[in-house]
């Protein structure tokens, strides 16, 4: 295969992987390591590299739109940055002492966990109770747009939210995905932040997550400009397509497809990750190469 031939390739992947990242909020890294490491056999870590590069690309792009529009809380996603990046950081660093069969076997179980969130009841109502002290003090509490008018929402249950962002961006420094579906955890159902808010205010902060991890994995050598420069390119089109798509289709049914879609790569990942193990303990046997 010549470069030029791969570079397509890896242009069109990463053109479908902005579109289905931007119609389900997961991003586009979910689809992008398995098309490298699945489809091209790539190293999992170089993988993991291009896709924060990919991410921070993506995210500065996004960011600036939903905050023009008042979805974005800023301050929430100022505050809860320190968490995800200070995540991100030991994430990076853990992630040398991982074997990369680990790093299959846990973006296999993200991968099922992102999947089943795309599909779940969402939090859209907003929360008009008592808020915690912590976020009146940090004046956390905010409004955002709706079909209806401006609406107010509180916000509860500061400390756990901060605590699950902690361990997204451990997540994301180990894998290189935005842990967008951990990030609307934390803020839709600890912190009882509506969906809209929580998705924009996610995508906010995945940029400077993964900048903080991007360093560490620059410096190790595992960023790779050939395999990140059409992958940025294409899932800035992708995205760019997807919202415009975004308004004309049956996006439940949609991410319903993605969700089962995603499990298949969840299983494929974790086969992978489990195949040296297995090949050792049972060598007489001839397992299926996926």
């Amino acid at each position: 295969m010549t470069i030029l031939y791969f570079t397509l390739i890896l242009f069109l992947g990463a053109i479908f992987a902005g579109m289905l990242g931007s119609l389900t909020g997961l991003g586009g890294g979910v689809v992008i390591i398995p098309l490298l490491t699945l489809g091209f056999g790539v190293d999992i870590k170089y993988a993991v590299g291009t896709a924060l590069v990919t991410s921070i690309a993506t995210s500065s792009g996004a960011a600036a739109a939903y905050i023009k529009e008042g979805m974005t809380n800023v301050r929430i996603g100022m505050f809860l940055e320190i968490a995800t990046t200070l995540g991100a950081v030991i994430g990076a660093l853990l992630a040398v002492f991982l074997p990369a069969s680990a790093v299959y076997i846990i973006f296999g179980i993200v991968l099922i966990f992102s999947g089943i969130m795309t599909i779940r009841k969402k939090n859209e109502s907003p929360y008009l109770g008592k808020p915690s002290k912590t976020a009146s003090l940090l004046k956390l509490n905010s409004t955002y747009p709706t079909r209806e008018g401006i609406k107010n929402y509180n916000v509860k249950n500061v400390a756990g939210g901060f605590s699950l962002m902690t361990f997204a961006g451990i997540l994301s420094g180990i894998l290189g995905i935005g842990s967008g579906s951990m990030k609307v955890l934390a803020m839709d159902t600890a912190m009882k932040i509506p969906f809209k808010v929580s998705t924009t205010t996610s995508n906010f902060m995945v940029g400077v997550t993964a900048a903080a991890s991007a360093v560490i994995y620059f410096q190790r050598g595992q960023i790779e400009p050939v395999l990140a420069m059409p992958i940025v390119v294409g899932v800035l089109i992708g995205a760019f397509l997807g919202s415009k798509i975004l308004m004309k289709i049956n996006v439940s049914l949609l991410r319903k497809i993605f969700c089962f879609v995603i499990i298949i790569l969840a299983i494929q990942m974790i086969y992978r990750g489990f195949e040296p193990s297995l090949v050792h303990w049972f060598p007489s046997v001839k397992f299926p190469k996926l």
